[in-house]
């Protein structure tokens, strides 16, 4: 049974930093890509960054790009998000995913391209 466990999350001042982290479990772990969405309030949940299954290749929304970073440590079975210059927009509910696709050169992903999700975390950012 696939597990995918976040941690990390919590309230930040806008500028500030955050790291969340998803430790997975019940099937080989280098063997998926990984990736990370997000929800806030009343809103779809949305692509925010994606990695392959050798950590060689990501992939950003262009909403995040140049402040997040996802890495992923496959001894560990971790998947990581580095969220630097945060914002208010950046507030909701952070999910991690697993799923066997990966298209390197995209960010089109949607839900639907992964199998495995975690509960989720909180990230709030105040202004």
């Amino acid at each position: 049974q696939v597990q995918l466990v976040e941690s990390g999350g919590g309230l930040v001042q806008a500028g500030g930093s955050l790291r969340l982290s998803c430790a997975a479990s019940g099937r080989t772990f280098r063997s998926y890509a990984m990736a990370w969405f997000r929800q806030a309030p009343g809103k779809e949940r949305e692509f925010v960054a994606a990695i392959n299954w050798s950590g060689g290749s990501t992939s950003y929304a262009d909403s995040v790009k140049g402040r997040f970073t996802i890495s992923r440590d496959n001894a560990k079975n971790t998947v990581y998000l580095q969220m630097n210059s945060l914002k208010p927009e950046d507030t909701a509910v952070y999910y991690c995913a697993q799923g066997p696709l990966y298209r390197s050169g995209s960010n089109n992903y949607t839900p639907y391209d992964y199998d495995y999700w975690g509960q989720g975390t909180q990230v709030t950012v105040s202004s």
